[in-house]
Order: C-alpha cells, then sequence, then structure tokens
C-alpha cells in the first residue's frame, strides 16, 4: 500500500498524512483489537508513514487499544549472521534486536521485560509481562534447530511463543509479509515432532514462508485494514498454526523447501 496523502485545494501539491495516537488507535479498533488482547506483533516501522511522536506513540496506542489486561509481545531476536557469535556476545539487557527499529525502540522502553534466549528472545510490556517472557531457559517441550546449553528449548512449552498460543492470543502484522512470520517455525518444529515420533532420523522440515503463507491468505480467518499507512494483518494464533501445521502435514511437497 502507497502513502496515505492529501491534495491541497489547488489539487497539485500531495501532503502525506500524518497519523496521531488517536487515529493509530481508531486504525487498531476498526482492524478488531480489543482490550485484554495478546498480541504477538511483527512490523515494520517505516510502512506506518508519518506519526507524530514517533515509535512511542506507534507503542502508547497498542497499550491504550488493549487496555486494560492486554499484553503486547515483540520478537527481539538477535540474528547475527554468526550463529556463534549470537551466544558468545548474547546479554539480555544490552544485545540489540535485529528485526527492526520499532521492536528496538520497544525492548529499551522502561516497563518492557525480555526473556533470556541468546537467539529467539521476546519482548513483553502489559499485564504480567515479566512472568509471562520468564522461563525460557526451561527444557520442557519440542526440540528444534536454535536449541542451547545453557539455554532452553526455543519453541518449548514455556517459551513466549508457545504461551502466546496457549493464551489465546493473536498475530498482528503491520506492513509486513509471511517472511516475517516467525508461527511458521512453531509450525515446522511441529511437523518435525510428528516426524521423529515414526523416523528419529528425520531431517528438519524447512518450510517455505511465502508459499505457506499465500495459502493462509487464501484460506485464513484474517481480518485486514489499514494502521497508519501500512497494510495490516490480524488473526488467531492458534487457529493460524493448526491450519498450517495440518496443510503442511497433508501436502509436505508444495511447501518443504
Amino acid at each position: 500500500m502507497g502513502t496515505v496523502s492529501e491534495l491541497s485545494s489547488a489539487g497539485e501539491v500531495a501532503v502525506p498524512r500524518t497519523h496521531t495516537l488517536d487515529s493509530l488507535g481508531r486504525d487498531l479498533r476498526a482492524l478488531g483489537v480489543e482490550p485484554g488482547d495478546t498480541l504477538f506483533i511483527h512490523s515494520s516501522f517505516k510502512s506506518l508513514g508519518r506519526v507524530e511522536g514517533g515509535a512511542f506513540t506507534v507503542v502508547k496506542a497498542l497499550e491504550d487499544v488493549t487496555d486494560p489486561g492486554g499484553l503486547i509481545l515483540m520478537p527481539s531476536f538477535n540474528l547475527l549472521e554468526d550463529s556463534r557469535l549470537r551466544a558468545e556476545l548474547w546479554n539480555p539487557n544490552t544485545t540489540p534486536s535485529t528485526v527492526g527499529w520499532l521492536t528496538e525502540f520497544f525492548r529499551t522502553l522502561p516497563g518492557t521485560y525480555r526473556s533470556d534466549h541468546y537467539s529467539h528472545s521476546v519482548a513483553a510490556r502489559g499485564s504480567n509481562a515479566r512472568a509471562f517472557v520468564a522461563g525460557h531457559r526451561d527444557r520442557i517441550g519440542r526440540s528444534s534447530p536454535w536449541d542451547r546449553d545453557p539455554w532452553g528449548k526455543t519453541y518449548g512449552d514455556n517459551s513466549p511463543m508457545i504461551r502466546a498460543y496457549a493464551a489465546g492470543g493473536k498475530v498482528l502484522m503491520l506492513g509486513v509479509t509471511y517472511e516475517t512470520s516467525t508461527y511458521i517455525h512453531l509450525v515446522e518444529v511441529i511437523c518435525w515432532y510428528r516426524r521423529r515420533e515414526n523416523d528419529p532420523d528425520a531431517k528438519y522440515p524447512w518450510i517455505d514462508r511465502t508459499k505457506l503463507g499465500a495459502f493462509w491468505e487464501t484460506n485464513g480467518r484474517i481480518r485486514r485494514g489499514p494502521v497508519g499507512d501500512s497494510e495490516s494483518r490480524l488473526f488467531p494464533i492458534r487457529t493460524y498454526v493448526d491450519a498450517l501445521v495440518e496443510e503442511v502435514g497433508g501436502r509436505p511437497e508444495a511447501y518443504l523447501r
């Protein structure tokens, strides 16, 4: 979606619209965000367009719309190209998020809590945020390629992404494609777990996110609409993951790389 603009009275000059706390709140409510929601957010800050007050206004709008009782989650992943350095340089308090400006701003806000995982940490603020992201070092649940001692299961039972799935959370995509959809990794993990029940040596099933995202776009329960200038989507995490696991399980050849 291109930049939303307003023409001058002469019809000659396009003036970019400035989005405010109130207008972003209206957009989020129209999309279907509600008080008490647990949101896992993938974002492109630039896609939102001109925002009065910048990233702080975006976070405040999310807080206002989900209050009371809401919880905001964002990936704060440390995806340095050299995976050895991810572990060696990891510090939950200082290591930057590598998955977008809004996620890094969100991570550094007072009152935001971050899970302790060297590569796939999640940041949270809102209702019960500290407890929600605690326990990422636990070793209970399914294995994945990112598991590494002394950290726990990346997508284990006590990881924030699994907790959001169990809590009936929603995915909010702000101006991004399914290439950003980390929950597709959870689909891979579940499918791998099932394969290994019959074949302990089964290879990890890397999925083409674009192809699986196209399936969900056609068949999923998705709310679509603008948030600022961004083309945005909102959908339930559990419905999303369960539908993708069923689809990949029935037609793996269509999605595996």
